[in-house]
């Protein structure tokens, strides 16, 4: 943030929050020097005595008002600094109207806005004021000096900060009632109010400011560098200007309304394929997710129930276990159409086609329980015999 460039208070009642302001704009255009075309250098504007015939520096100029034809009064920083109003330093709240103008209220015309930002010792007393205007949706209106200027202001939140817009004073505001506008005995056809509003209806939305952009400013910068670079500059078609009368106004309405129901679900259609693809995305992630996690468990169980098997004590000969597969337990639980199965299945499947050193032991571990225990039988078997 740059250098506040006022410094003061806001004098609220008996309460002052001191505060400094902050240009909350900066202009963007595109400037220019003025060069001697003979020579394209950049010439110098020189203050200049027609009564002396003599070329002066700025230090040597004062300030002056006109009250009589080439009659003036100097006014010294020593004349301004000791004019006897409170709002010199100060932000002062004559009253409070609500934040947006009635419809019986005069427009307020904005000169310029400024953030507001609190010293540190005012920063509860500035809260407690943000609060106040935002719960009640009221501005203060406040008369501020700034540039030497007394400045009819509104303060106002928004958001986090406060914003202080300088207005126009009454009389600074043209009327306008020199100007040829239609009267209310100018009839207008419910048909084309209708199509009207179904022209408004498609067009109607938010106040987004980051979707528009200065046209203009970017056409410049595109002619200034490329006679920069040397290149050719490209003129614009001329744009072409409706010469329709007024009895085409109800035809020029249909066309726009057509126009800007077609150019709608368009949009519409973009927004929505974009949040589709990701919500399938995000979708498909969760079910690869829970396929991973439900064929992992189907593998354990067949795993742990194969190692049950090998881990049996020696019995009897008709106890003995079977030689277990597993890639046989696991394509018959699929013949027998259970999910469970099926992830087993294919687990056992891909566990065969790329077998690992801890997957080829488990598969040796029932072949030498199976040997153990047809031992232990022979064994029985010869006691019986002696």
């Amino acid at each position: 943030m740059a250098r506040s460039m006022w410094r003061g208070a806001i004098q609220w009642g008996l309460v002052t929050i001191p505060v400094k302001l902050y240009l909350a704009t900066e202009s963007r255009s595109i400037s220019f020097n003025m060069l001697h075309e003979a020579c394209l250098n950049r010439i110098q504007m020189r203050t200049y005595c027609p009564h002396e015939d003599m070329q002066i520096s700025r230090g040597d100029t004062v300030r002056g008002y006109e009250y009589a034809k080439d009659r003036y009064v100097v006014i010294t920083d020593e004349d301004l600094a000791s004019i006897p109003l409170p709002t010199v330093r100060a932000i002062e709240v004559e009253r409070f109207v609500p934040a947006t103008p009635t419809a019986d209220e005069p427009p307020r015309y904005v000169k310029q806005a400024y953030y507001v930002e609190p010293e540190p010792i005012g920063r509860r007393a500035y809260a407690l004021f943000r609060e106040v205007l935002a719960t009640k949706d009221l501005a203060a209106i406040c008369k501020v000096v700034i540039k030497d200027r007394e400045a009819l202001a509104a303060l106002g939140p928004h958001g986090a900060v406060l914003v202080l817009e300088t207005l126009y004073w009454p009389d600074e505001i043209r009327a306008f009632a020199e100007l040829d506008l239609p009267d209310e005995d100018v009839e207008v056809k419910p048909a084309e109010l209708s199509m009207a509003e179904q022209l408004v209806a498609p067009m109607t939305g938010a106040f987004d400011p980051s979707a528009f952009r200065d046209e203009y400013r970017a056409a410049l910068e595109e002619v200034i560098t490329a006679k920069v670079e040397g290149r050719e500059v490209v003129e614009p078609a001329e744009p072409e200007v409706g010469g329709g009368q007024l009895a085409d106004l109800m035809a020029m309405l249909e066309a726009s309304v057509k126009a800007a129901t077609a150019a709608r679900p368009a949009d519409e259609k973009a927004a929505g394929k974009s949040a589709k693809g990701a919500t399938a995305a995000k979708g498909a992630t969760a079910a690869k997710g829970a396929t991973t996690a439900k064929g992992a468990k189907a593998t354990a169980g067949v795993t742990s129930r194969s190692v049950g098997v090998a881990a049996k004590p020696a019995g009897a000969a008709s106890r003995a276990a079977k030689p277990v597969n597993v890639a046989d337990a696991a394509a018959a639980r699929a013949a027998r159409g259970t999910a469970e199965g099926r992830a087993a299945a294919a687990s056992a499947a891909g566990a065969s086609a790329a077998p690992s050193a801890g997957s080829t032991a488990r598969r040796q571990r029932p072949r030498v329980a199976e040997d153990e225990q047809e031992a232990a039988a022979a064994k029985v078997q010869r006691r019986r015999s002696a």
